[in-house]
């Protein structure tokens, strides 16, 4: 015993006793008194004293081993010792301690099997946990619920069904603990019917643990009925609404579509943390709120709690999502004033932030900031480059992702083959496409297929397109038939177009875009007849087309565009400006097309009806509302049309300004009568 105790000390004794510091001699000074301690009691067979000590010096190794000198171990000793496993999750000494209680005959009772069940679930042992559980004895109501806990807590949940439909006695914990696994594991209706159980057959007051995880049940399906149910409960039986339950409250609300509820509990939470408005401000923006969502954030801002990471990640995704660059700029400039980590994923989200809203320069410039860029920010900066005209920067970059050590994933492929796609490159992307499975044994997604369909579909290379499609192992879903689609409106493959648009029409019948789409493919080959088919087959069926609109950002102000729109308090000087814009345009060569107008019109009709498409609004009235030289930005919600494309063209370099247009599908960047596309979109 003393040469195991000392062997250990003395490993370290050189490097512990060589220190000039006070505080490594007293350290080293304090475990040699201890070991001294230690082998005294031994010698005096005072064990459980040494065990603690050892315990307490976290030496559970050389406590468990101290069971080897002691004739009958007593249950405190057991006990503590399990104790401290369960603590420092140290399953194999457990496990030790568990087989030295068969080795001595010692029969443990009802509470330390108890221990060794808890001890067992804890460490992620549910086998060993079974194994004690079927040899007990006796159990007591702690047994059962640490048995249904531990396997509601890994996702066995029919184990955990099984041991709760027959255990012969239940509380509350037993019926948490399993509608908490029910939630936890995307179950939530089953918890909603193990709560209506519980409520005909459970007489004792309901607590805050079980209401909480019904709540959260409720937002999972969603079911506001429900959750208004319980909240209802809540307020009757004057339990007390904790900052807890009340965040449940608020999520259940929020998600359910009960954003004016969810506000309302919001406001009445004392001492609101930063997870609480976290929260809020998220589900303002999952709703579509922003204004309401960017307000909260500025109340954040003045309320003196330090928003984190995921407040900022969320504001600054929403700024991506809804091109609000300059809001984006001043929650940057927020997080370099108070200081943020370096290494923090909202980094990230601002690389996002930036290619998302066209501006590549702080997008890079943030990138190089980053002393080790992760993999979403390479991946944000490769499609960010793709989505702006700039598909070799996209792939030179992808190439020092590889350089760099770090391994692509999925998503970092759709970048990449997005890139390939913007400049053309059908044998690079096919390269791409196929390294995808066999170079770094990633499958490949849906997104990856319609990304090469795209690909092929858009240089006209049709039969390869088919063949793929026939051979690909999972079923081609609505994305790669509308890039087929969209291939065949191109270059005018009717037979296909009909083929890809009957596919869509099965996958999404009430989606308008594939109707627009045939519809314009018919008109573009003069079949008349056809188009009015297809739009009276839409409106049999009550199908609208999809709105149009394009928006501009003018001294922090959103001015949004219809075609035909007249609303705009501006729109007699913008409709006076495109018509002098229009005769200079046909000046330099501009000639209208009018392939895509639907209507069997006159030519007259068909330049008029393009004259006024909601980006060429948006792109006049941000020429006359700002100085000479200044860039115009502007987003739509479609994909722009070709006769704007051009026209844009020709209208950058009358205006002599830069124009940029996101629209769907990708940022166009107009100067000088050309586009960073290449016409290749």
């Amino acid at each position: 015993m003393k040469s195991l105790l000392y062997f250990r000390r003395t490993l370290s004794f050189s490097s512990q006793f060589r220190s000039d510091k006070p505080s490594s001699r007293n350290t080293f000074l304090k475990s040699n008194i201890k070991d001294s301690i230690i082998t005294r009691l031994c010698e005096q067979k005072k064990f459980k004293e040494a065990i603690d000590i050892l315990c307490e010096q976290k030496l559970i190794e050389e406590a468990v081993q101290l069971l080897d000198h002691i004739d009958r171990p007593s249950a405190l000793v057991y006990s503590t010792l399990i104790q401290v496993c369960l603590r420092h999750r140290a399953l194999e000494e457990g496990r030790r301690v568990h087989a030295h209680t068969k080795a001595s005959n010692f029969v443990p009772g009802v509470f330390l099997s108890n221990r060794l069940l808890d001890m067992y679930t804890k460490c992620g042992s549910l086998v060993d946990a079974q194994v004690v559980f079927d040899e007990m004895g006796n159990r007591d109501l702690c047994s059962w619920n640490t048995m249904i806990a531990g396997y509601a807590k890994v996702g066995q949940l029919e184990n955990a069904r099984k041991l709760f439909d027959q255990m012969p006695e239940r509380d509350s914990f037993s019926w948490t603990a399993l509608i908490s696994g029910y939630v936890r594991h995307d179950r939530p209706k089953e918890a909603m019917e193990l709560f209506r159980m519980m409520q005909e057959r459970q007489n004792s007051k309901l607590n805050e643990f079980t209401l909480s995880s019904v709540l959260a049940a409720s937002a999972a399906i969603p079911c506001l009925r429900f959750g208004k149910e319980i909240h209802g409960y809540i307020m009757r039986t004057g339990l007390n609404l904790d900052n807890v339950l009340q965040s449940t409250l608020m999520d259940m609300y929020g998600k359910c579509g009960g954003l004016k509820e969810a506000r309302g509990i919001f406001d009445q939470m004392v001492g609101r943390d930063v997870v609480s408005w976290t929260a809020m401000i998220d589900r303002y923006f999952k709703d579509g709120r922003r204004e309401e969502g960017f307000a909260l954030f500025r109340d954040l801002m003045g309320s003196g709690v330090r928003p984190n990471e995921y407040t900022f990640a969320g504001v600054l995704n929403a700024c991506a999502d809804n091109a609000a660059e300059d809001l984006g700029k001043e929650v940057h400039g927020h997080m370099t004033r108070v200081g943020y980590d370096p290494y923090s994923f909202a980094i990230s989200t601002l690389v996002h932030l930036y290619s998302r809203c066209g501006n590549m320069e702080n997008a890079i410039k943030v990138f190089n900031q980053m002393s080790r860029p992760d993999l979403v920010s390479w991946t944000a900066l490769i499609v960010g480059y793709a989505q702006n005209g700039q598909p070799e920067k996209a792939l030179h970059f992808f190439e020092l992702l590889l350089k760099s050590g770090t391994q692509p994933d999925q998503i970092t492929f759709i970048g990449v083959l997005s890139a390939c796609n913007h400049a053309g490159l059908v044998d690079k992307g096919l390269e791409y496409f196929y390294s995808i499975k066999e170079k770094y044994g990633l499958m490949h997604t849906a997104d990856h297929y319609a990304c090469v369909i795209d690909l092929l579909a858009r240089s006209g290379r049709f039969k390869e397109a088919e063949s793929i499609i026939d051979k690909m192992p999972i079923k081609p879903d609505k994305f790669l038939w509308a890039s087929l689609l969209g291939g065949c409106r191109i270059h005018g493959n009717l037979e296909l177009a009909q083929r890809s648009a009957k596919a869509l029409f099965e996958i999404e019948p009430e989606n308008p875009a594939t109707y627009i789409t045939l519809a314009n493919i018919y008109a573009s080959a003069g079949m008349w007849s056809e188009v009015a088919k297809v739009r009276k087959d839409m409106d049999n069926r009550g199908i609208v087309k999809k709105p149009g609109k394009s928006w501009i950002e003018i001294k922090r102000q959103v001015h949004v565009f219809l075609v035909g729109d007249t609303s705009h308090p501006e729109s007699k000087d913008i409709h006076e400006f495109l018509g002098e814009l229009s005769k200079k345009m046909k000046e330099e060569g501009y000639v209208p097309d009018t392939n895509f107008v639907l209507h069997d019109v006159e030519e007259e009709q068909k330049e008029q009806n393009l004259s006024y498409h909601s980006e060429k609004l948006a792109v006049a009235f941000g020429i006359i509302s700002t100085p000479p030289g200044t860039t115009i930005k502007v987003f739509k919600n479609l994909r722009t049309c070709v006769d704007c494309h051009t026209a844009i063209k020709y209208i950058s370099k009358i205006a002599k300004r830069k124009i940029i247009v996101r629209d769907s599908n990708r940022f166009h960047c107009f100067e000088e009568g050309s586009c960073s596309c290449k016409d290749y979109w």
